[in-house]
């Protein structure tokens, strides 16, 4: 009798266990992660200390900071889109979007971005909140190089629990 309740512990217990064993959840073990093209670098860290800020939340979201750089030629045009994952689906959330449905994407911005990365500049996103639930960060960074303005180019990044993918 005493075999048999341990026996159905033990199964408890392992039942209990392995959906557990199997949650996955998108925390860096080790801050700052860089990921280094010929054209860009891309860095995540910590969240950046300010109390106007989002902080992490349990359960729900982590937050951390990003840096962008051009490291390679002259772009004429630059847009950056960070996407999360969603659980069991094939699908992207975008990080930032535009909640009125207002937002046009303007051109002069492109450039404008394009302009401050080449004299040096890099993008900082100082305290972005990432879902607790995403396993993959994706960066996409969409450019046209100087001289070349008629074809789009795009470089993707991923940063996974295992650091980059």
């Amino acid at each position: 009798m005493k075999k048999m309740r341990f026996i159905s512990c033990v199964i408890l217990v392992v039942s209990i266990m392995i959906p557990a064993l199997d949650t996955k959840a998108l925390t860096f073990n080790v801050l700052p992660i860089k990921q280094v093209t010929k054209q860009w670098s891309v860095e995540v860290s910590k969240a950046k200390a300010d109390k106007n800020v989002s902080w992490p939340e349990k359960g729900k979201y982590n937050t951390y900071s990003m840096e962008i750089k051009n490291v390679g030629n002259d772009a004429a045009t630059v847009e950056i889109q960070m996407y999360r994952n969603e659980p069991d689906s094939t699908t992207r959330l975008s990080l930032f979007g535009c909640p009125d449905g207002k937002c046009k994407k303007q051109i002069e911005d492109a450039q404008s971005l394009a302009r401050s990365l080449n004299n040096g500049n890099s993008v900082q996103y100082l305290n972005f909140m990432l879902a607790e639930e995403a396993t993959e960060l994706e960066v996409d960074i969409i450019w046209t190089q100087k001289g070349q303005e008629g074809r789009d180019l795009k470089e993707t990044f991923r940063f996974t629990e295992n650091g980059v993918n």
